[in-house]
């Protein structure tokens, strides 16, 4: 694994965990900002818990289990797609810059929602990232290449092989027995 891949995933990662512990202490200091944003999800997704609470405490939880597994390198491309998942309400909840009046606040909620919409890119490329590693649709695809060349040449084989037997069988009925 490059050094780059060993420093760049904890840093990537140290937000979300802090932010998730953060989440599942004290889930009440963020509720209020996400209640418009989890209520409407949590009407369409019958598995997540009804208040708004649980639904931090769980979304901080999927950021400290998947920051840790960014950060240690298990299984990051997953784990950055999970970390996506839980980022892109937790910015539509927290930096609603659009709405604050205060042209400060304003600012300030807008270099914070932009801050989050370029984690999110590094997650993205994060869950992309295969690590110099062939991709599995580059080594399905591969294979089944390898396969088609596999089955032509059998086919081949069998058809220069069938072709002198039948010849043979030919020949052999016409024989007096």
């Amino acid at each position: 694994m490059s050094l780059l891949r060993v420093l760049g995933r904890p840093m990537l990662a140290s937000m979300f965990l802090t932010g998730g512990m953060s989440s599942v202490r004290d889930p009440e200091q963020v509720a209020d900002a996400a209640e418009p944003v989890v209520q409407p999800v949590t009407e369409r997704v019958q598995a997540l818990p009804d208040r708004t609470e649980q639904v931090v405490r769980l979304s901080g939880a999927v950021q400290i289990a998947a920051g840790l597994m960014l950060a240690t390198g298990r299984m990051p491309r997953p784990a950055a797609l999970a970390i996506a998942a839980t980022l892109v309400p937790t910015t539509l909840a927290g930096h609603r810059f659009w709405e604050a009046e205060d042209p400060e606040e304003r600012a300030q909620q807008r270099i914070h929602f932009f801050k989050n919409l370029s984690m999110l890119g590094g997650l993205l490329i994060a869950a992309d990232d295969t690590g110099a590693r062939p991709s599995v649709v580059w080594r399905g695809t591969h294979a089944a290449r390898g396969l088609r060349r596999d089955a032509g040449l059998v086919r081949r084989s069998v058809r220069a092989t069938a072709r002198p037997a039948t010849a043979a069988g030919r020949v052999r009925a016409k024989l007096p027995v």
